[in-house]
């Protein structure tokens, strides 16, 4: 029996994750942002040269506000398109909750980025 509802190939499996990050990215307005920042917070890295455990605890915090962003951006257009776009209760609890893992994704990678960048710079500052 031939399964139609599954990739055959991978490569075919990550052209569509790929479509997937291209949709998020054109779509959503805070993953730019998020994206943004990610990147600075990298460009910071390199210029007050990170160490590799440092690199990662900043790969980690970019990488995890990333992935949650993805997450509930699927949240919010399975709520869609269930309730059709009209206002739910459930929905909006469902909404809700994936934007405050989002928030508190962003705080620990806040807090990730002070504990590693604010000793750095403000030994280059000389204080």
């Amino acid at each position: 029996m031939e399964n139609r509802g599954k990739n055959k190939h991978f490569i075919t499996s990550l052209e569509f994750a790929f479509k997937g990050i291209q949709t998020v990215f054109e779509e959503e307005r805070n993953m730019r942002k998020h994206v943004l920042l990610g990147g600075l917070a990298m460009l910071a890295g390199v210029i007050l040269g990170l160490d590799r455990l440092e690199w990662l605890w900043i790969f980690l915090a970019v990488f995890l506000v990333w992935i949650v962003e993805i997450i509930n951006t699927v949240f919010e257009n399975v709520v869609d398109m269930c309730t059709e776009c009209h206002y739910n209760a459930i929905g909006k609890k469902i909404k809700d909750m994936a934007a405050g893992a989002v928030l508190l994704t962003s705080i620990f990678a806040v807090i990730v980025g002070l504990i590693i960048f604010l000793p750095k710079i403000l030994e280059f500052l000389g204080a």
